[in-house]
């Protein structure tokens, strides 16, 4: 009896540890459900995006109202695009072509980042290789577009210095931008890409270089067979190879070589996706929507731009030349610009590479080539006749970005170089008076 007594407390106090435990167990169940179902609403949201793209369910419409509250009121840059429809205003009521550019140049700012956010999205669905091409395609969809506009209108020479500067600004600004921010924020030791990438791009870009110089120096040295006629022949059969040539590099990226793409930093996430809990925000065919909503609205606002382009520049006294090659730019680029950025200062550097100089490489070897087609079939006797302080400025800005892309590794004195030199560029051009921007004569077409 004595023994059971003295016993009966630590069987008494066992059952109770053990009903505590099952009670921890279950509150402790109950609590992570509790949090799942609250830290997962989003999760699930985005889920249940996924499962409606599988299922083919009709997407409910809340989520119409949910995708435009996070297209346009989402992002802080979108407290620009009042600005679009103050120019068209402004183009009725007083035409001041001054106003009209700068309010279009500003309205266009945010649609170009909003542009490439949805295809963003759509690269979600996708997957990374026509993802890869959708990014390639959209991502200079504002260049081409105001480029596109300038030479329905004649304006020849704005779309050679716009594309020139789409080409300088990534390499110099954007890619400078990325180094220098990246290397404040990773100072402890230098940052590290795949050099096997930059040389392929960089190979790539001096190829460009060779298809804009040679119709460049047959016109400035006169030793053209047939004058005008020649120049104009050789730019369209090199346009042609260019094509052939970019489409066998998109080939080589994403179905050949594909190793080759992935980030240097083991561990890290394919490149188009970069966080564990990065997942779409927006269906599929919303996004779809909006690429079309946007690309709309750009190519409105692109023509009310290009038309005012030279009204402006007699206006501020500014060169033509230093318009189209440094203002435009800057303007289709502010996404890519972010983006490289961004992904710098999270050492994704082979990414920012990507951004960057991949975008020069689709400038050059696609967008060119292709206008120039296009001038072709339209009947514009559109050329690869840069001028040769166009060209030349390329070809340095080339090989500077080359060396400095050499050793696979970057830090923030490269990004401040990169970045001096394009302030370097940006003056040459202010100063620089191309008289055939404007009144520019005919050349012969074939």
């Amino acid at each position: 009896m004595d023994i059971h007594k003295t016993n009966e407390p630590h069987v008494s106090r066992f059952h109770s540890n053990l009903e505590m435990a099952s009670l921890e167990n279950k509150s402790m169940l109950e609590f992570e459900n509790e949090i799942q179902e609250g830290k997962g609403s989003s999760v699930n949201r985005k889920q249940w995006i996924a499962d409606d793209l599988i299922d083919g369910i009709d997407v409910p419409r809340n989520s119409v109202l949910n995708s435009i509250k996070i297209v346009v009121f989402s992002a802080k840059i979108n407290i620009l695009m009042p600005f679009g429809p103050l120019a068209i205003l402004v183009d009725q009521i007083s035409g001041n072509h001054g106003w009209i550019f700068l309010l279009s140049l500003l309205g266009i700012i945010p649609m170009a980042e909003r542009l490439g956010f949805a295809t963003e999205q759509l690269a979600f669905y996708t997957g990374p290789t026509v993802g890869g091409l959708l990014n390639a395609t959209f991502g200079n969809a504002t260049e081409l577009i105001i480029s596109i506009y300038a030479l329905k209108s004649g304006m020849i020479r704005v779309v050679q210095q716009s594309l020139l500067g789409s080409i300088l600004s990534n390499m110099l600004l954007v890619l400078g931008c990325a180094f220098f921010c990246g290397g404040l924020v990773v100072v402890e030791r230098e940052q590290v890409f795949d050099k096997g990438t930059a040389a392929v791009n960089s190979g790539l870009l001096l190829m460009a270089v060779m298809g804009l110089l040679f119709p460049a120096v047959l016109h400035s040295t006169r030793t053209e067979l047939h004058f005008g006629k020649s120049e104009l022949a050789l730019s369209r059969f090199s346009s042609c190879i260019m094509l052939v040539a970019y489409a066998a590099f998109l080939y080589f990226q994403l179905k050949s070589q594909k190793n080759l793409y992935v980030p240097v930093n083991e561990g890290e996430s394919p490149s188009w996706k970069t966080d564990d809990e990065e997942a779409p925000e927006i269906s599929k065919w919303e996004a779809i929507i909006w690429l079309f909503l946007l690309t709309g609205w750009i190519s409105v606002l692109s023509e009310y731009l290009v038309d005012a382009i030279e009204g402006a520049s007699t206006e501020w006294k500014i060169p033509v030349a230093f318009i189209s090659v440094i203002l435009l730019p800057i303007v289709g680029n502010a996404a890519e610009h972010a983006g490289a950025i961004m992904f710098a200062m999270k050492d994704k550097l082979d990414i920012s590479l990507g951004v960057a100089i991949g975008s020069s490489t689709q400038i050059s070897m696609f967008g060119i080539p292709f206008l120039v087609v296009v001038g072709w079939i339209t009947g514009r006797p559109m050329d690869l006749n840069f001028q040769l302080f166009e060209t030349a400025t390329l070809f340095i800005t080339v090989l500077v970005v080359a060396f400095m892309l050499k050793e696979g590794t970057s830090n923030y004195f490269k990004g401040l170089m990169l970045i001096l030199c394009y302030l370097i560029v940006a003056a040459s051009f202010f100063v620089h008076m191309d008289p055939s921007s404007i009144g520019d004569p005919p050349k012969p077409s074939e």
